[in-house]
């Protein structure tokens, strides 16, 4: 993978991550609405959306006359009893003390509640907390302030019957709210669209190189069956010098030469058995000793030609170590001299040059 590609990757990393840690952070508000019908026969309906779902909640929309536990409105114990009507559907009126939140909401569960409201403590006002009830999972349970939970719980003890509606309102956090959530969505998605559509255009490079890369030596080996045909190819007889020495080898198999053996002759003069060579040149299309490019030479395959200047270089004697490189050269005759034949011995030591003119003199 290349460097772009794992910065994609960090980077969709990142983005996932911070998606579900702010996800941690963000509750829900709850739209409670109330009605009850006051003493002048009158309707009266508030809403608000004051109350907050609990961090284990369904967030859904629930409805009920409002029940609170008979005696104690704490509402812990192994079961409280609510004054309800069983015909109609209910809500569960509790406030927050003495027990956990999941003791509370089981309780009211077992007898039937569609939801249960949670109001704060005394001396609270209005405020309210995120509540943590992991064993009661699709219940939908808020808690809303204490002021508004004992403005109820008075009505209910004097006797009004109030119905109540609990509905979703909007997400909120300590640093992200709605935008940013779909700012962080939309980011999402933008980046993983780019490294799907980088890692789509990497994998057809690859294989695009990779499939011209097959045509290309498909193309060659074709090139090479032609050039193998014009080749010489023939037979060794009796006499031949390559039969008379054991120093004649093929130097594919490295077995010497005998009588019969049918030999390939490449271009540059080197022989070897037809047999052994062809797969040989079919692969590497080149001589195994001198490395010369049959193609080339016998002008099979076209390839472009160098731009070569139109001066010829100077004929040079190099002076080599035995099996090493050429270690200097030496200009034999200098070209532009009024007499070319004449060795013309040129020195960058110009003290050098002295010294070799007074010799002479």
């Amino acid at each position: 993978m290349g460097k772009k590609g794992q910065r994609c990757l960090l980077l969709w990393l990142f983005l996932s991550g911070l998606v579900h840690s702010s996800a941690a952070f963000v509750f829900w508000t709850a739209v409670v609405d109330i009605s009850y019908t006051d003493y002048n026969n009158k309707t009266v309906e508030r809403k608000c959306e004051c109350g907050v779902f609990g961090r284990n909640s369904d967030l859904a929309v629930t409805f009920g006359n409002v029940a609170l536990p008979v005696g104690d409105l704490i509402g812990c114990g192994s079961g409280p009893i609510y004054s309800y009507n069983n015909s109609t559907p209910w809500i569960a009126l509790i406030k927050r003390g003495n027990c956990t939140f999941s003791e509370k909401i089981i309780a009211a569960k077992h007898q039937g509640a569609a939801g249960v409201v949670v109001f704060n403590m005394d001396g609270t006002g209005n405020s309210t907390s995120q509540m943590s009830h992991p064993e009661t999972e699709d219940v939908v349970a808020i808690m809303i302030g204490n002021s508004l939970g004992m403005e109820v719980v008075k009505l209910l003890r004097n006797g009004t019957d109030v119905a109540m509606t609990i509905g979703p309102g909007n997400p909120h956090g300590p640093w992200i709210d709605t935008y940013w959530l779909y700012l962080l969505s939309i980011a999402f998605f933008i980046v993983t669209a780019a490294s799907v559509t980088y890692f789509i255009f990497l994998s057809a490079s690859r294989l695009y190189r990779l499939n011209r890369h097959r045509r290309n030596e498909k193309r060659l080996k074709s090139e090479a069956k032609k050039a193998i045909r014009h080749l010489q190819v023939r037979t060794l007889h009796r006499g031949d010098e390559e039969t008379n020495s054991e120093f004649h080898m093929c130097a594919v198999c490295i077995e010497s030469y005998k009588v019969g053996d049918v030999v390939t002759v490449l271009t540059c003069g080197h022989i070897f058995h037809k047999t052994c060579i062809e797969p040989w040149l079919l692969d590497k299309r080149t001589c195994p000793m001198c490395k010369c490019d049959i193609l080339k030479a016998l002008g099979v395959e076209d390839e472009p030609k160098e731009a070569f200047s139109a001066q010829s270089p100077p004929d040079a004697t190099v002076i080599t170590v035995t099996g090493g490189e050429a270690m200097y050269e030496v200009p034999l005759t200098d070209p532009g001299s009024p007499n070319p034949e004449r060795p013309q011995h040129l020195y960058d030591n110009r003290a050098f040059e002295g010294d070799s003119e007074a010799v002479r003199g």
